[in-house]
């Protein structure tokens, strides 16, 4: 009887280590798949926010046309890669955007009475608070598939991953000078901002699109 006791625990203490390698496993994959939804929320957000923007800023600088193109055509692409869901097409949609919604913004730092708009300020708010959380869920995601991907990857629970499916992963990534959140300068002094000059015919011309201006170095935004 002794043996065939000894069995019978080996073989309880083998399939009770299964069973909770086994759970572990669900509950890392399911924390991975809560934190992605956080984060699309937060893209969303940011979608939705972007036309607003670009209606505001173009009721001041209607002549700012390959600018607001370009940033309703990143708008679309990012919406697109979102509907994957998959992380690897995401990030680089979204990177793209940033990088057009800094040119948006450099259009904006001619203009004071754009600036000074509430429905500009509140816009701008709006979505510097979307960034910031985007940037939170972002770390939180990267850090829930990596120690899903440890789990994974690890013996024996790879083995388990194997069986039932369990597969590895995609990290967030964004490159860190695209993550950074374009900011716009309220400050009250205007007076380097020179007003268009005017034409001949009394009529305002066009001012030159300024290049982005430099930001200094911040934590990451996406």
């Amino acid at each position: 009887m002794g043996p065939l006791i000894v069995a019978v625990v080996v073989v309880v203490v083998v399939v009770g280590a299964l069973v909770l390698a086994y759970n572990g496993l669900v509950k890392r994959r399911n924390r991975t798949q809560e934190a992605w939804s956080q984060i699309d929320v937060e893209l969303k957000r940011r979608h939705d926010l972007i036309p607003n923007l670009v209606e505001t800023v173009k009721g001041y600088a209607a002549h700012e046309r390959g600018t607001f193109e370009a940033v309703t055509n990143a708008r679309a692409a990012a919406v697109s890669a979102g509907a994957s869901g998959d992380p690897a097409k995401i990030g680089p949609a979204e990177n793209m955007l940033t990088q057009s919604l800094r040119s948006l913004f450099a259009v904006a730092e001619n203009y004071p009475q754009l600036k000074a708009a509430d429905n500009f300020r509140d816009l701008q708010e709006q979505l510097t608070a979307t960034e910031d959380k985007i940037e939170f869920a972002r770390r939180y995601y990267n850090t829930s598939v990596r120690d899903y991907n440890i789990a994974v990857q690890s013996f024996p629970r790879n083995m388990l991953a194997g069986m039932f499916g369990f597969r590895v992963g995609e990290f967030f990534q964004a490159d860190d000078a695209d993550r950074e959140v374009p900011q716009v300068s309220f400050g009250t002094d205007t007076s380097a901002v020179a007003p268009p000059p005017a034409s001949p015919g009394g009529a305002p011309t066009a001012p030159p699109t300024a290049p982005p201006t430099a930001q200094p170095p911040g934590p990451p935004g996406f």
